[in-house]
């Protein structure tokens, strides 16, 4: 390990960088990231030979391997001899948790020059001579076997499936958040700086490799296990889709929007700008937790390599998600503020599930034909046909008129979809919907019916809906910030520019950031044109295609 790095004059890549590279289930960080990460942490880490630094969850060694190189700059005035500091680094300083035990042996090939950390492996005298022999053969980097507490077919602690752990070689009890790591020998030991790129979730696949539908995140039991070591610094790497959804992250983010310890948070909301090879839908993010701040987070937004903007905000102020355009957060506080506000659109909208649990979005048992006292009910794709007594609930809803909205619209990312939500339907009563749908509103009148559809079709709605929407999915919080208003009246853009005294310049900011958008004129039937045949959103016979179960709070 040399005194000094010098990146620009490198010929040889980086192997760690080339891992990054490569497709894979466990995401191997690139070095630079890495870098940018420890950029967060202050200079004194970089001086002080006593701390102790864990990496929950190592895979390539490249957090440890990162750190070690700073430290022996920035210790060089406590110990001249490199030899010695280098010792003390490796020794007394930089401890891993193995994510697998392949991890670990690439790991301590990337810190220790060599798998056995003992060096006895080695052979040449030259070479050995360079490498620090530590006592055990994995030095402090150890993967823990561990094993997953099952009950009722799932791990009661980090909830993988039983069907996904059988019968695969290694079986994702990673020890950091099964607390066997630290082990016995280490319970007394204090970890002062926390870093690291955990597992971002279990049950992509099953145990003959077909994808699931249960897909659990693990990222969050990473960080709460870390926060619960009490260390001075926590910097850690995360989807961003905890900011503002994810299933069962409820408390999680809760927990996190109320810690005013969180001192800085960088936002990727294009994560293949760093995972070039893995779509993270609703992008990447790291943070900073220092335990002795408090105070507002500085957030940073990143795009295409560049810093877009940066600003110190609470993050309490976005009713209970992470705002991630710093400079929309100004327009959302001004509109939040009007004191004529009749609350939230979102007080209007159905559960998920409008006319019962039954009523998928692949419900089976309707005819493809209107029989005697059928309702229609209206797919994602098509009209099937069925009676009122196959809804199990809302039955009178049938006869009001009505708007649906898409459950599900685009892949997560604003930046791809600047229509934000899908089409608005406006129903004439006499029908009923699947759960590819929410009934976004109800109402007694044809005019009012079609007020909401247009208001829905704003760019002023959909900006505020953008602001809370991560992933493809539409739920009722998606529309928190979007005011309630009569619906007996005409709303289009400018009017709503002018009721929220918004300023030129924010004025071009929304029509910047969001696209037109249609919506779907069905007032004189109860049945949508475009869902009959020759209709551009029928498919006979296609099966619709369920939308990840991401969900948050509904």
């Amino acid at each position: 390990m040399g005194e000094t790095i010098s990146t620009s004059s490198q010929l040889v890549p980086d192997v760690l960088a080339t891992l990054a590279q490569l497709p894979n289930d466990e995401v191997f960080t690139p070095p630079h990231l890495v870098d940018s990460m420890l950029d967060t942490l202050p200079k004194e880490v970089w001086t002080n030979h006593t701390y102790r630094w864990l990496d929950p969850a190592t895979k390539s060694g490249v957090f440890l391997r990162q750190v070690a190189q700073r430290l022996m700059v920035g210790l060089s005035s406590w110990e001249t001899d490199p030899l010695k500091r280098r010792e003390h680094i490796l020794k007394n300083m930089l401890f891993g948790a193995a994510a697998t035990s392949l991890a670990g042996e690439l790991a301590r090939r990337s810190l220790y020059q060599t798998t056995d950390a003992t060096g006895k492996s080695i052979k040449d005298a030259s070479i050995k001579s360079l490498v620090v022999a530590m006592d055990d053969p994995n030095g402090n980097i150890h993967f823990v076997e561990t094993e997953h507490t099952i009950k009722k077919g799932k791990c009661e602690i980090c909830r993988a499936p039983e069907s996904l752990i059988r019968d695969r070689r290694e079986n994702f009890a990673y020890s950091f958040i099964h607390k066997t790591y630290p082990t016995k020998e280490m319970q007394d030991m204090k970890f002062d700086v926390i870093v690291g790129n955990p597992p971002y979730q279990i049950g992509m696949e099953d145990s003959n490799g077909n994808r699931t539908a249960n897909v659990t995140p693990l990222y969050n039991l990473f960080v709460d296990q870390a926060l619960a070591l009490n260390p001075r610094y926590l910097v850690m790497i995360t989807p961003s889709r905890w900011f503002a959804g994810g299933k069962a992250l409820d408390d999680f983010r809760s927990r996190m929007l109320n810690d005013r310890r969180i001192k800085e948070i960088v936002d990727f909301a294009n994560g293949r700008e760093i995972f070039p090879t893995v779509n993270v839908e609703g992008g990447i993010s790291y943070f900073l937790w220092d335990r002795d701040y408090q105070g507002d987070c500085l957030f940073t937004q990143m795009s295409d390599g560049q810093i877009v903007s940066k600003a110190r905000r609470d993050l309490r102020d976005g009713k209970g998600v992470i705002l991630r355009d710093n400079y929309a957060s100004g327009i959302v506080k001004k509109i939040s503020s009007d004191p004529d506000s009749k609350g939230s659109l979102a007080e209007s909208f159905s559960a998920r599930d409008p006319f019962g649990q039954s009523i998928k979005t692949n419900f089976k048992d309707s005819k493809p034909e209107p029989f005697n006292d059928s309702i229609p009910l209206i797919y994602v794709n098509k009209v099937g046909f069925i009676t009122r007594n196959q809804l199990q609930r809302n039955h009178d809803w049938v006869d009001h008129w009505k708007v649906l909205l898409p459950k599900a619209y685009g892949n997560g990312s604003n930046q791809d979809s600047k229509q934000v939500i899908g089409e608005p339907i406006a129903l004439a009563p006499g029908s009923a919907c699947t759960q590819s749908y929410f009934v976004a509103g109800r109402f007694i009148t044809r005019q009012e019916t079609e007020n909401f559809a247009r208001y829905l079709t704003t760019k002023f709605v959909r900006f505020l809906v953008a602001q809370r929407k991560i992933s493809q999915d539409i739920t009722q919080s998606r529309f928190l910030f979007v005011p309630g208003l009569d619906m007996t009246k005409t709303w289009d853009d400018p009017t709503l520019y002018k009721k929220f005294a918004l300023s030129s310049e924010e004025i071009a900011y929304i029509e910047k950031s969001i696209g037109d958008r249609d919506w779907i004129d069905s007032l004189d039937s109860p049945i949508p044109a475009t869902h009959l045949p020759g209709g551009r959103k029928y498919k006979a016979g296609e099966a619709p295609v369920e939308a990840d179960e991401d969900e948050d709070d509904e």
